[in-house]
Parts: C-alpha cells; structure tokens; sequence
C-alpha cells in the first residue's frame, strides 16, 4: 500500500480487510459508529494486534465505560482475530476493521487509540493520532530513536492529547513503594544504581527456514510493515514479535526494556525530567548483516547529577536483574516477583507507611484504567510522553556509545551530544521515501 492524503482518505470508499476482500465503508451513518453513545463513554481504536495489542485490549474491553469500537493491523490474519476477539465479547458486530492506521484515526468518534505496533512505526502513528486529536496508550519504548521520541513529545504537547506509555511497572504496589523508599532518603543519599536487563543469547545461525529470504505471506502487507525503515528481504525470523531482534526495525533487548526497569530507577531518582551527562557502553555486536543483529551483551555506566552512577547491564553476572538503588544508609533491589532491601522491614510493606511519606509518588493501581481517568480528567497520566522520552533516552545513548565506541557527553537542557558529528547522526535514523519523520 502507497502512503495516502487525508483528502485520499475521504475519497477511498471501501479497504480490504480479509483474503476474501471483505470491505466496510469508509464513510458510514454516525449511528453506526457510535455518535449518538453515552456522553461518559470513551469510544477507543486498536492499533497492532500482535503481541502486546491482545493484551492490552483486554484490559480495555473489561472497563465498563469504554468500548472498543475499531481495530487495525497488517496482517489479515491478526485483523480477523482482533474484530472477532473483540466483538465477541460485546456480542456484537460494532467494532470495524482497518488496514491502514490513517483510516482509522480519521474517524471523528473515536476518542483514544491503543497503539501496539514495531518500534519503527512508533513515531509515525503516534504522531499522526496526536494531530487527530486522540488520546493515546502507546507501547515502550516511546520510539526508536531519540528525534522520533521528541517529535512524539512535541505532537503530544502541541495537540494537548492526554498520553499513556505502556511502562505498566508504575502502575504496580512494589515498584511505587521501592520508589518512595529512595525518594523520601529512608536508604540516605544514593550514590549508585544498578539496572539489570535481559541478554539473548539464542543462537542465530540461520539453519532454520524462518531465517532465510522468503517470498511474504498473502495475509501480510510487507511493503507497508517495512515502511520508513530500509527495504530488507522477507525474513520471517524478523517480523512479528521478532522484529526487536534487528536495529532495523528494533533495538534488541536494551531498548525493549529500558522502558521498564530504568523508568523506575528514574522514579526513585526523581529523574522524570532528567537524565545522564556522561554515557559510555560496550556491548558484543552480531555481523551487522545477521538476520537478528542486535548486541546480545552489553554494559553501559552512565553519570547522572548528584554525582550519582549508573550501570545499566544485560548478560553480566555482577549485574542482577531488576533494580538496586544503593544509598549511605542502605539498599533497596526489587524486580517482578522479588524484593530485597538492607532494611527487611521494607518487605512487609504493602505501601509504605504514611509516618514515612514525606514525598507521596503519583498512585495507580491499574495502568488502562489510570488512563481512562485521565482521558475523562484531562489530568497528566502516570507515565506520560515526556517521562517515557527521559527514561529511555539513556538507552539510546547507551546505544550510540556501544556503535561509535566512545564516551557520549549529553547537554540534557538541549538534548545534544556534544562535539560528535558521527553520533549526533545517530539521533535519528533516514526514512525510506516517501515517509518522512514528522
């Protein structure tokens, strides 16, 4: 499919969204889609059913007031299975499909998008839905760049949309508590900071078929997948939720969970609006030709103001897995199933006792649901665009140090690398024509 106008977007009467060619149009009565619904209902769009898509579309289809009223994907087959997973559930036939997300987000009734797409689309429909003036739950990293991520920022700020990232660990009782511990001193002045992150060390000596060129499947639209990332052969070892494993179209395990685990050591900083001045990262790099070329390992110290250090690892044994702040008066480690402090009172803790809550974190206890609040309260979320771009920023950073193989220096006001033309370039990325970075 060719990139289209917003005025081709009217003109078009019918998309194609099954191998039979089954088509709805584009232009319908609004009593089909919903404008005569309840005043306090948010009508909500899906974008990208693959991995994380499902998923997040659940928690929404079980929140009594939103509906799910449109859906869209690539892959006629992952189409099919979310118009039918989703109008199962309401037992009806309401909710539409899409092929093309610009369709979608041209329809006035819809209120907010969930977008679960590769990070190489990020930018473009996160931005597109912003100018639309849709709220947005959008998927880590915020995008897979640095200049994709401050063009979301922008479009977010500039549209005053309200902006759900999909970094769920704030919205859990044992992260928001390990953060008020560091963030009200109980652990003194922290001095270091350990981020533990995956390593993948599958092999990838491409003796399966998945791995070699192919010609794509009938149900997948590959030229429009690809998009404004550089034309690749069909590989089906690199598509679907295997795309993070190339810088194509990802960026390896670092990027896939810096959105996670650095968010929150950011949020027991107080780092939302901050971010490291010094990056150096090493990492082991497949041939840069590999059907999955990301670093499997890779170390990366970063320094952060209040002369506070940061290791952030993956595939490094002195590195655990998970979050440690370490302070003068003692310690706090926690990951998804554990928590360990110097204080073993702090376990105990359900929420950290009011006596000790000088600093009160934002709360939330259900992230779809934190942002169905704030849709109907136009008050911030509690990951909004601007802290998803300063906790991912480190990784990228990291990144770009690991690929040039030198020390980054950050100006973190003007969000530039200083004196490095090379790794300035990697900021962002060229976009295959006729896409361009908004």
């Amino acid at each position: 499919m060719k990139p289209i106008s917003s005025a081709g977007i009217s003109r078009r009467r019918f998309i194609t969204v099954t191998a039979a060619a089954l088509a709805w149009p584009t232009i319908m009565p609004s009593s089909v889609f919903g404008q005569n619904r309840p005043s306090n209902r948010i009508n909500v769009g899906i974008i990208g059913w693959g991995m994380q898509g499902p998923s997040n579309a659940q928690a929404f289809l079980f929140e009594e007031d939103c509906q799910v009223v449109a859906a869209c994907d690539l892959d006629r087959n992952h189409l099919q299975d979310a118009v039918d997973t989703i109008n199962d559930h309401y037992d009806n036939t309401a909710c539409k499909a899409f092929h093309d997300y610009r369709e979608l987000l041209a329809r006035d009734d819809i209120d907010a998008v969930m977008i679960a797409v590769p990070d190489h689309w990020h930018e473009l429909v996160a931005t597109e839905a912003a100018r639309r003036k849709k709220d947005v739950y959008g998927e880590k990293p915020l995008a897979r760049t640095i200049a994709e991520q401050q063009a979301i920022v922008k479009a977010v700020e500039d549209n005053k949309i309200i902006w759900q990232t999909g970094s769920w660990q704030r919205s859990v009782s044992s992260f928001h508590k390990a953060a008020e511990i560091v963030r009200n001193g109980l652990i003194g002045e922290v001095q270091r900071v350990e981020v533990g992150l995956p390593a993948r060390n599958k092999e990838m000596t491409g003796s399966s078929p998945s791995f070699r060129p192919a010609k794509p499947p009938p149900e997948l639209d590959y030229e429009m997948w690809i998009g404004p990332s550089q034309m690749q052969p069909y590989i089906e070892a690199r598509i679907h939720r295997n795309w993070r494993w190339n810088y194509n179209t990802g960026g390896g395990q670092l990027m896939d969970w810096v959105g996670h685990h650095v968010d929150i050591a950011h949020w027991g900083l107080d780092f939302d609006r901050s971010g490291p001045s010094e990056i150096e990262g090493h990492g082991d790099f497949p041939p840069a030709d590999a059907v999955w070329n990301t670093s499997p390992k890779y170390r990366i110290e970063l320094k952060y103001p209040r002369q506070i250090n940061m290791t952030i690892a993956g595939g490094y044994s002195d590195i655990r897995f998970g979050i440690k702040w370490i302070g003068t008066d003692g310690w706090v480690w926690l990951d998804r199933e554990n928590f360990e402090a110097s204080n073993p009172d702090w376990a105990d803790y359900q929420n950290l006792p009011d006596s000790l809550r000088k600093v009160k974190l934002y709360e939330s206890r259900n992230h779809q649901r934190n942002f169905l609040d704030c849709v109907k309260s136009r008050q911030p979320t509690i990951a909004p665009a601007q802290t998803a771009h300063c906790s991912t920023i480190p990784g990228h950073l990291g990144l770009i140090s690991m690929l040039t193989g030198r020390k980054i220096n950050w100006d973190v006001a003007t969000e530039t690398i200083h004196d490095d033309p090379e790794a300035t370039k990697l900021l962002t990325r060229d976009y295959r024509v006729p896409w361009k970075l908004s």
